[in-house]
């Protein structure tokens, strides 16, 4: 395949992979409709990068090397199963709260004080997912060859990028327009009660699993 049909190709694949429901769908889903347009945004930039840095790891051979070296991967397993763990204790604990302690002027301070927080937020989550290690480890060997240019390279990098930033704005965006933005705040403790589940079911799944595994070692 030339250059280009493997670029094509890598814009197809990871969109289709974008659009799959995970932790980085949920956590956009969960804060655009609580918080509102800006922190989605903001947690949606953060959620790229952290794609980009992943990619970048992938291409350079450093996420290959922390998948061949248990040790180091099962920590990277570990850290990330215990922070979606905290991210689902956190979202249920939000579904419990009160709707008379989240007025419209804390709701406003949250929006302008917390942006790096959204951005943390974002970045963390996707850069901690071991999950997302293994995906571009994957994508990155099996559709960018190493004889490809660094141009090539470099305009693999931007298409996964500039797609995550894309998809995942794009859904903060529609899900905090003014008509829908007013329904799911009503239903935001339902929707964190759904993302808290998601979030812990899968945080619990990678430490059970990457416990059991340790016992055998």
């Amino acid at each position: 395949m030339n250059e280009i049909t493997i670029l094509a190709t890598l814009a197809a694949v990871h969109w289709v992979a974008l659009m799959s429901p995970g932790p980085d769908f949920a956590l956009v889903v969960q804060n655009a409709s609580r918080y509102g347009r800006q922190t989605g945004l903001f947690i949606a930039l953060g959620l790229s990068c952290g794609i980009l840095l992943h990619s970048i790891f992938s291409l350079t051979g450093v996420s290959f090397l922390v998948q061949q070296h248990p040790a180091l991967f099962a920590a990277l397993q570990l850290l990330g199963g215990s922070y979606l763990l905290y991210l689902g204790i956190g979202a249920l604990r939000g579904a419990f709260q009160s709707e008379e302690s989240s007025g419209t002027k804390n709701k406003s301070q949250y929006l302008l004080s917390n942006k790096r927080q959204a951005f943390s937020r974002g970045f963390m989550t996707n850069i901690l997912n071991p999950k997302a290690l293994v995906f571009f480890v994957s994508l990155m060997s099996s559709l960018v060859p190493a004889t490809m240019s660094l141009a090539g390279k470099g305009a693999a990098l931007l298409i996964l990028w500039s797609l995550s930033l894309l998809w995942f704005s794009l859904l903060a965006w529609l899900l905090s327009s003014a008509r829908l933005q007013k329904k799911l705040y009503q239903a935001s403790k339902y929707i964190d009660g759904a993302c808290g589940i998601l979030f812990s079911l899968i945080g619990l799944t990678i430490l059970w699993t990457t416990l059991s595994s340790l016992t055998w070692l």
